[in-house]
Parts: structure tokens; sequence; C-alpha cells
């Protein structure tokens, strides 16, 4: 398989290094993300964090809270590259599908990890949700 877009995931504290970790366990692909943690980093340590680990060519940042110190750092990275974009809200569901679908156009992975990570959210009401 043929590397294609390069997977960043930015999160806050240990989150970002605890999603990698799950998706190569899960997965067996150990190359295809890299985590970045806020962690003890100010805006422009974050900034500097992110463009370290993105690397060059084509990166897809995952990001964990939208309007976070997380997103924003993102969000200015992606203005200043244009062969990069952004995902807030990422989740286990959308991590996995890109391991194995990163060969994809840039535009074509986005909108399917998308539909991908919203796939993975179902409620299941328990006894005492419901009503009547």
């Amino acid at each position: 398989m043929s590397e294609g877009v390069r997977g960043v995931v930015v999160a806050h504290a240990e989150l970002a290094p605890a999603l990698v970790a799950a998706v190569e366990t899960i997965s067996g692909v150990t190359d295809a993300l890299r985590p970045v943690s806020n962690e003890g980093l100010g805006p422009d340590a974050l900034r500097e964090a992110i463009r370290e680990a993105v690397g060059s060519d084509g990166t897809l940042l995952f990001v964990d809270l939208a309007g976070g110190s997380c997103a924003v750092a993102g969000l200015r990275h992606v203005r200043e590259n244009r062969d990069a974009a952004c995902i807030t809200g990422v989740n286990l569901p959308m991590l996995l599908d890109f391991v194995f679908h990163r060969e994809l156009p840039l535009d074509v992975l986005v909108a399917r990890l998308l539909r991908k990570g919203q796939g993975g959210q179902q409620a299941h009401p328990g006894f005492s949700a419901r009503t009547g």
C-alpha cells in the first residue's frame, strides 16, 4: 500500500497518543498516524509541534474539540498549507477507516471519514431514559 495522506492526531493531554495506540493495536498499521498533545504547550509551541509532525505533502489533521486550542492551531496550519485539511471531533471509527484508505485523494478521504465518524455514533437508551 502506498503511504498516501499523512495523518496527525492533535488533542488535549494524553488523548492523541491513546487514540493512535488504539488504532495501531486494532489495525496492526503502525506508520499512518502521529500523535501531538497540547500538554504544556502554548499556541506557538503547539503550532510548531504540528509542523514537525506533519512533515511535507498532504496531511489530514484529526482534532479532538472544535474551538479548542488544538483546533485553533490545526486550522492555522491548514490555512497556511493548501495540501492539508482538518477534521474536528475525531473518533476511533474514522481513524480506523483512515489507516486503510489514506491513498485516496484528500477531498474524497475527508468526505468518507466524516461519514464513517458520524456512522459510529449511535444512541442506545437504557430503561432509565425511556418514558411513558
